[in-house]
């Protein structure tokens, strides 16, 4: 896929999709997180989920939830 398709499908997910997944990270629920990462990809594709992920969720996060996703993506990796 294109950097101008990965573009145009990213613009036409809708903002509830950001929402869900902000709002399992803010309630600190990698369970929650990790179906609708699955369900995401499922619908949209593991390429558009790298580029969603990487320029429009994580830089949504503050500090805090930066640091608690990336320390359990570690441990899934680890594990």
């Amino acid at each position: 896929m294109t950097e101008a398709q990965l573009a145009e499908v990213i613009t036409q997910i809708p903002i509830a999709e950001l929402i869900y997944l902000l709002n399992a990270i803010s309630k600190r629920n990698y369970a929650q997180f990790q179906v609708l990462e699955n369900l995401f990809v499922a619908n949209y594709g593991i390429e558009v989920w790298e580029e969603y992920f990487n320029f429009r969720l994580l830089p949504a996060l503050d500090s805090a939830s930066n640091q608690w996703l990336l320390d359990r993506l570690l441990d899934k990796q680890r594990n």
